[in-house]
């Protein structure tokens, strides 16, 4: 094998590696967005057994589903940076 062809297929390897690493790394959003779902789905069955805690409630899941966000937007980030810095 030629020192072409070996650098063609070490760039071919790096980037089947980048696209493989991007896609594992946003298997965080998944988790993200599990959280957001049961948080909501517990929030809703609270506020509608006890309709008198609704705002408290609502403020604590708002919270919640802000730092579930939060996991989903960092995996996405990582993805990038891996994708195209790396």
């Amino acid at each position: 094998m030629d020192l072409e062809a070996a650098n063609a297929l070490a760039a071919a390897i790096v980037l089947m590696g980048k696209a493989i690493g991007a896609g594992l790394a946003m298997i965080g959003a998944l988790g993200g967005g599990i959280g957001i779902g049961l948080a909501v789905g517990g929030a809703v069955q609270a506020m509608g057994r006890n309709p008198d805690y609704t705002p408290t409630i609502q403020t604590n899941m708002i919270l919640g589903v802000a730092f579930a966000e939060a996991i989903g937007i960092y995996a996405l980030l990582t993805a990038l940076i891996i994708a195209f810095v790396i």
